[in-house]
């Protein structure tokens, strides 16, 4: 027991820490459970939102991801089918036009000069009668060849092995379907990336008659137009953007 209140006070503060609380930490401990109510009701808010969601909305978005899935597949079937029908070859292409000068004019459409032609035909028509008509003004070529009974793995346009030939509306024999072969990779890789021109290429013959030997090309961009699948045209471009096409050739299947 002790004597006086004095001891008492002195012993308490001896052996436990007291500390005086301020207002302000009063208030700082009211915003702290404030806080913490506020979390707590937050996170009970956030736990019962999607059961009351599901429950709500039911099996209705499963069923959104369902009928997107169905649209890619159908999406992506008639992806296959156009397929069946593709060369391989956009919009705008790079056409070469060379041979002998006594030879047969070869006609080839590469998607880029460095890429095998998706199309290579040789003409009936000798490379000289065919640089005069060019000469005296616009040349229009038709390709056209018969169009069989459709059967699973028939030939696409562009691999159809014969075709009838007319110049500006006079027919000009037979044009054939060719493959690259070293000779016209040869002709194709001296051309090289000119986009655009015309010239010869020299031949191996020596003397009087090593200008028979000489190969005579044309390189020019053209737009390739998709009609149908029995149906496609290429048009040259002019540089300038005036004026007509001066080369046109037309391939339908009849």
């Amino acid at each position: 027991m002790a004597r006086n209140p004095h001891d008492s006070l002195s012993f308490s503060r001896r052996y436990f820490h007291w500390k005086k609380k301020s207002v302000e930490d009063e208030e700082d401990d009211m915003e702290e459970i404030l806080t913490v109510d506020s979390e707590q009701t937050l996170k009970s808010q956030d736990l019962t939102f999607p059961l009351q969601h599901s429950l709500s909305t039911g099996s209705k978005p499963p069923r959104k991801k369902l009928s997107a899935v169905s649209k890619l597949k159908s999406a992506w079937a008639l992806r296959k089918a156009r397929a069946h029908f593709s060369s391989g070859l956009g919009t705008k292409v790079v056409g070469t036009l060379f041979g002998h000068r006594r030879g047969h004019v070869h006609f080839a459409f590469q998607e880029d000069f460095k890429l095998g032609p998706a199309f290579l035909v040789e003409l009936a028509t000798p490379t000289s009668i065919l640089v005069k008509e060019m000469a005296s003004g616009l040349v229009r070529i038709a390709l056209e060849c018969d169009k069989k009974v459709e059967k699973k793995g028939g030939f696409k346009l562009l691999e159809e092995p014969i075709w009838r030939t007319y110049c500006n509306g006079k027919k000009c024999g037979y044009a054939m379907r060719r493959d690259c072969g070293p000779e016209e990779w040869k002709v194709l890789n001296a051309i090289g990336p000119i986009s655009m021109g015309a010239g010869v290429l020299p031949g191996a013959g020596h003397g009087a008659d090593s200008s028979d030997g000489e190969m005579m090309y044309m390189r020019a961009k053209f737009e390739r137009v998709v009609g149908s699948k029995d149906s496609e045209a290429f048009y040259m471009m002019n540089p300038d953007g005036h004026g007509g096409p001066e080369l046109s050739i037309y391939l339908l299947r009849v």
